[in-house]
């Protein structure tokens, strides 16, 4: 392992998006460690996603470090994963306490972290602090509430999310509108996204298909509410392709269902580069993740969320993207907008400019270097 100098931050992850999030805060970290910036940071991973199609890649293609430490917690339910997570890190902190805990996004990781190093008297920042769904069935939304509740430093995507945190309580001195890193890594990687190995193959062109991602269990955990969605999506696209990577969660769910239309492609996890090749070039997206929904108002492709409610308002009110909710017969409506060229324009939220990064590195360092 590295030598790792005092004052140094803690810089948490554990899931695939994580990785996008923490990327540029390292980056602005070491540019200013070349410089003589004194903060340093130890990055560690987790574990929480430890299938190497679904973290292992994006170490190379985004220029992270090999982690630092890496606390294997692996699978299990809620529970037994956010156990394991907070028993690594208490033992790390126990044998070599930070100067900060910084957590991203919202994920068990997130929550399990910030928990361990507030009991330890370790302060926390929250990157992406604020984000509200409103919707307490979603395990996400208990980790971001839990995370604020703890955090004493916040990092904001939008000023809702400020505002959010200010209705519950958090003085205004303690967040920081800064942007969103998840574009910092987008728009640095733009020049180098790449088609897959199978865009050839399926003999795909520009504005020809359709990317399909899900993956929340209310989406993808019952066999009929699957069926339906897909069923939908394949009889209003017609020959329209159909590009679905497959998370490993909804593969569980796939397997029992019959054969579905040639024209539903079903592949791997992408790594980063490839995946958005692909949203940049489609004709659009349908997700139920919400960090694609950031990602397609900044490339400008269509977007339809198949969630009843969302943590990123600005993607709706400002971007590309369109709440569709669980109905299939919403669904079939938006999709025949798009077909038919009917979608709304868009614009790019304030600070999603590629240097939020930088941002959170200035305001680290000068209140704990």
């Amino acid at each position: 392992m590295r030598a790792i100098r005092l004052p140094f931050v803690d810089i948490i992850a554990g899931a695939r998006p994580n990785f996008m999030k923490v990327a540029p805060i390292i980056h602005g970290l070491q540019k200013r460690q070349l410089a003589g910036g004194k903060l340093d940071f130890r990055l560690v991973h987790t574990g929480q996603h430890y299938d190497v199609r679904m973290s292992g890649d994006f170490f190379e293609q985004l220029s992270i470090p090999p982690p630092d430490i890496n606390l294997a917690a692996g699978s299990g339910s809620q529970a037994e994963q956010t156990a394991a997570i907070m028993i690594g890190y208490e033992r790390l902190l126990h044998e070599q306490p930070s100067s900060l805990c910084l957590v991203v996004g919202d994920v068990n990781s997130t929550m399990a972290c910030a928990i361990v190093a507030q009991k330890q008297g370790i302060p926390v920042a929250h990157v992406e602090g604020g984000l509200r769904s409103h919707d307490w069935s979603m395990p996400e939304e208990i980790n971001r509430l839990v995370t604020d509740a703890i955090s004493n430093l916040f990092f904001t995507t939008s000023t809702s999310a400020g505002d959010n945190l200010l209705h519950s309580g958090v003085p205004a001195s303690r967040i920081h509108f800064v942007g969103n890193t998840m574009i910092d890594t987008l728009l640095q990687q733009l020049p180098n996204l790449r088609p897959p190995a199978f865009w050839n193959p399926l003999s795909l062109t520009p504005q020809s298909y359709l990317v399909l991602t899900l993956h929340r269990p209310t989406n993808v955990d019952n066999p009929t509410t699957l069926s339906n969605l897909l069923t939908t999506i394949c009889a209003t696209c017609q020959n329209t392709p159909v590009i679905f990577p497959v998370h490993p969660r909804t593969a569980k769910t796939l397997a029992t269902l019959p054969p579905l239309p040639i024209h539903l492609h079903q592949v791997e996890p992408q790594p980063y580069l490839e995946f958005n090749y692909l949203v940049k070039h489609a004709k659009g997206v349908i997700t139920d993740s919400g960090g694609i929904t950031e990602e397609a108002t900044v490339l400008g492709v269509p977007c339809m969320t198949l969630r009843t409610t969302t943590e990123r308002p600005e993607t709706i009110t400002m971007g590309s993207n369109e709440l569709i909710g669980e109905d299939p017969a919403r669904l079939r409506t938006a999709l025949q907008h798009l077909l038919t060229g009917q979608w709304k324009s868009s614009t790019i939220p304030p600070k999603w400019d590629g240097q939020t990064g930088q941002r959170i590195v200035a305001i680290l360092e000068e209140l704990f270097a």
